[in-house]
């Protein structure tokens, strides 16, 4: 893809291929080019995550964004339209700061590319967002296996793209892997405290019981 022109084809099928085949994707990545392509990456992903949340929002399905309905599906839709754009560049920095903790790239424009093709993950975790409506944990489980996919096309984005360490860039993998698994469970005793909090409270139950009918 030039600066000149966006390939949406070339866009459909890259997506693709950080999603099933993320070590060869990276391999033959672009590293440069300008910042013009991964910046409409990053709205097109935000576009497509924010279109889902209204959507479950609408549907009132998916914890909060169910509960209240379409007006904060609506602002979900805008938090992640700007979001992406906001995210895309710090989320270059966060990048950049781990390759070179593994010895890989540290040049801005790399590391922009990169962050653009990993936020084919927010239409994904969007899409699976009706599973906290279904039910806490289930919603917990379904994002932590989420956080754990963008991690395993990190450390291929890392390797191939970025040419970090590999030995760094495993043992790195490994620690954000378990920081991941102990909020997951930090955050199943907060849910499971709040649950207890609801239990023994039938007047807060009951007024969120009655705003999730309206």
């Amino acid at each position: 893809m030039s600066e000149s022109s966006f390939n949406f084809n070339a866009f459909i099928k890259d997506s693709i291929d950080v999603l099933v085949k993320p070590k060869s994707y990276f391999s033959t990545m672009k590293t440069t080019g300008g910042i013009a392509e991964p910046l409409i990456k990053a709205l097109i992903y935000g576009v497509v995550a924010g279109l889902i949340a209204l959507i479950w929002g609408l549907l009132k399905i998916g914890g909060s964004i169910g509960l209240f309905g379409g007006a904060v599906g609506v602002m979900m839709f805008v938090w992640y339209v700007i979001g992406a754009v906001i995210g895309l560049f710090l989320g270059a920095v966060v990048v950049l700061i781990i390759s070179a903790i593994c010895k890989g790239s540290t040049d801005f424009e790399a590391c922009t590319r990169v962050t653009a093709s990993l936020m084919v993950i927010m239409p994904i975790s969007a899409l699976l967002g009706f599973a906290a409506g279904l039910n806490l944990t289930v919603g917990a489980i379904v994002s932590l296996a989420v956080n754990l996919f963008a991690l395993y096309i990190l450390y291929h984005a890392l390797v191939e793209a970025l040419k970090a360490k590999l030995s760094t860039a495993k043992i790195l993998t490994i620690v954000l892997a378990a920081l991941l698994g102990l909020f997951f469970l930090i955050g199943l005793g907060a849910k499971k405290a709040a649950s207890n909090i609801l239990d023994n409270n039938k007047d807060l139950k009951e007024l969120l019981e009655d705003i999730e009918t309206e």
